[in-house]
């Protein structure tokens, strides 16, 4: 008998809107008044790479020209033709459920919330109802289903006693068993930070990060090229002759499947699935950034203590002709974008993990981070970015002074202890991070000559340091108070320049 065919993805709304409550798939490429994505960050970039896979699917630019002449609306309207004709695969539920496989169903099975870095179960203590689980409707589960086929966690609650393709070894440990599963493509090993430009409307956002053929024949790591959606073909094991495809391909990246999964009523079968080389291994997705000048490619990682502030001028070298971290995704979009809208965002984001004996999780200071900066058009060039660069250089150099300013604090007290050192590095730079729109701005003037926003925000930035160090450098006592004044931070030096 013919499973029930439920909730197409193509007409239900699941998606989460920014804003707004939910929305189909043909109401994200019909509709122009969607400003972006909601949800966390992990569900934003997942659900922006699904849209990709879509756009890429419909209809992939030779080069530049061909983007330029498309358009958002072009887009759309492209979009909204290749989902109507392929609207029968969307469907959640029946004999072929979306990018699901129902020969995983051997696996066992978790429950959902089992799945979910904020939800408390098993012994984890359940410190807030957010983290209590609860029944999913089917519009999250659709979202669980398309997050988790990048963003799976490592760990042992993957049953990968379950191989489909005969004689597959990936799934295997050391001794020939059953091994613990491995994180998903889009998430690494501590947690790759995705890079996209955003535009007006979260169509204009899928039009910005599209890539040409030219792209691909440039960054060569897709042997396939841009390569067939899965949900078209779906492979029938880890590493048979589709999967294999999908590795090598654009779409196979951008949605990996890196995790079989099979919905149940009340809970899900979940396997390691096609397993994606990681960046050292020459596999990586045009989100993340990395730097390959070294003999081993090291890539940019979630870091809720480091802010995107200090990582904005090491994303955009490329302005200065520079080698080092890179993100291709962004190099290429910045140079097309410029040339066809006034202004665009850098948007970066993605969820910091921890990692034990192989068993993946999210903890203490892990979390998720995302942050956007707008930049126009016409400032970005490589005056501005000296300046924001220079700029930079005297934030990091304020980030030094603090932490010695404490340490200094702390050893007149015979206390020689990090931990409070670099909890006031952390505050400053979470305070500067609030004014990194400003910041970029003032950098804009000052590369055309006009000094006079930089010097109204310098003085912010010196009290942001002040801020952190008398937040951890308490002065109740008259001893404490003499120490507090001998090691407080100059600023001085900072102000006149």
């Amino acid at each position: 008998m013919a499973q029930t065919q439920v909730f197409n993805l193509v007409d239900e709304a699941w998606i989460p809107i920014a804003g707004k409550s939910s929305a189909s798939l043909r109401e994200i490429f019909a509709r122009e008044d969607i400003d972006a994505l909601g949800g966390n960050p992990m569900q934003k970039i997942a659900l922006l790479k699904l849209c990709l896979v879509i756009a890429q699917a419909a209809y992939t630019p030779e080069d530049n020209a061909a983007w330029s002449a498309l358009g958002a609306k072009g887009l759309g309207k492209a979009c909204l033709a290749y989902l109507e004709k392929w609207r029968e695969v969307f469907w959640l539920y029946g004999e072929k459920p979306f990018l699901q496989m129902p020969a995983i169903a051997r696996a066992k099975k978790m429950s959902f919330g089992a799945l979910l870095p904020h939800i408390a179960t098993g012994n984890t203590t359940v410190l807030l109802d957010l983290h209590r689980e609860r029944p999913m409707s089917d519009a999250e589960k659709a979202l669980l289903t398309v997050v988790l086929m990048g963003f799976g966690f490592g760990g042992k609650k993957t049953d990968n006693s379950v191989v489909l393709t005969p004689g597959y070894t990936g799934k295997n440990n050391d001794k020939g068993k059953a091994g613990t599963g491995k994180p998903g493509a889009h998430l690494g090993f501590l947690g790759y930070q995705h890079h996209f430009l955003s535009g007006s409307s979260l169509l204009e956002s899928i039009w910005f990060n599209m890539l040409t053929l030219d792209d691909l024949r440039v960054l060569a790591v897709f042997p396939e090229g841009v390569g067939t959606p899965l949900w078209e073909r779906m492979p029938a094991g880890e590493d048979c002759a589709t999967a294999r495809a999908l590795k090598n391909s654009l779409m196979g990246r951008l949605v990996p499947l890196s995790k079989f999964v099979l919905l149940a009523e009340d809970g899900i079968h979940y396997s390691d699935g096609i397993l994606h080389a990681n960046h050292k291994a020459g596999g990586f997705d045009p989100s993340i950034a990395m730097d390959q000048s070294g003999k081993d490619a090291k890539a940019l990682w979630v870091d809720p203590e480091r802010q995107f502030l200090r990582d904005l001028p090491v994303l955009l070298t490329f302005l200065a002709g520079r080698q080092g971290m890179r993100c291709f995704g962004l190099e290429r979009g910045i140079a097309r974008v410029r040339e066809r809208s006034s202004r665009f965002g850098v948007w970066a984001g993605g969820i910091r993990v921890s990692s034990n004996a192989g068993e993946q999780y999210a903890s203490g200071s892990d979390d998720f981070v995302e942050s956007t900066v707008q930049l126009v058009s016409e400032d970005v060039g490589e005056p501005w970015f000296v300046a924001l660069e220079s700029e930079m250089r005297e934030l990091d150099a304020l980030s030094r002074a603090l932490y010695a300013a404490v340490r200094g604090y702390g050893r007149e007290q015979k206390v020689n202890d990090d931990a409070q050192a670099k909890a006031a590095s952390a505050m400053f730079w979470q305070l500067c991070n609030r004014q990194s729109q400003a910041l970029v701005d003032a950098c804009a003037k000052m590369a055309v000559g006009d000094s006079r926003q930089i010097e109204k925000l310098r003085p912010v930035f010196a009290a942001f340091v002040h801020d952190a160090y008398d937040s951890v450098c308490p002065r109740d006592t008259a001893r404490q108070m003499e120490y507090w004044a001998k090691n407080r931070p100059k600023m001085a030096k900072y102000l006149t320049q």
